[in-house]
């Protein structure tokens, strides 16, 4: 199975957000490059909050571009196989921890948003994940900053689709 015929599915499987999900649907009809970065209409992203529940804290990356505290994620690449692995890659990327585990159940909430030229629009599939106790983070050269925050903190650093998700991701824990 493709990249591209897994995002179809994971995208139909999705439960909520029906407008939003035909939206990417009608996308990836017309675009049969959807997945990928070079598809300037818009691509599929994939990311995942990272979260540590047994001590109620998200890790959130501030971005090195946007320089805003967001969750982990980016774009699909060749070897990912779906983007559960797209999203655990960047997770992993993202944050330096090995030690992640993705939340059962598929992506937590989808969320399309402008970007600049020349690709216009994400349409980004969300998941979680949790990090193993034990788990040490690592910035990466993507971002400027990395750093855990309790989850009644996370609305006064980051903006409304991150608070969205982790109420999403707190309801599915």
């Amino acid at each position: 199975m493709s990249l591209y015929d897994d995002a179809v599915l994971v995208v139909k499987s999705h439960e909520g957000q029906d407008e939003l999900r035909q939206a990417y649907l009608d996308h990836l009809a017309a675009h049969p490059d959807g997945v990928w970065k070079a598809c300037t209409a818009g691509h599929i992203t994939a990311s995942a909050l990272v979260i540590d529940p047994e001590h109620g804290r998200v890790l959130l990356t501030l971005h090195k571009k946007l320089r805003m505290w967001l969750q982990t994620g980016g774009h699909c690449e060749p070897q990912d196989a779906t983007l559960e692995a797209a999203a655990l890659r960047e997770a992993t990327e993202e944050s330096g921890i090995t030690a992640l585990e993705l939340l059962p159940g598929g992506p937590v909430r989808l969320d399309s948003h402008p970007i600049p030229a020349p690709c216009h629009r994400h349409f980004d599939v969300q998941y979680a994940v949790k990090a193993l106790p034990g788990a040490v983070q690592e910035i990466s050269d993507e971002s400027l900053d990395l750093r855990w925050f309790p989850y009644d903190e996370v609305a006064g650093v980051a903006d409304e689709s991150v608070v969205r998700l982790l109420d999403a991701t707190r309801a599915r824990l």
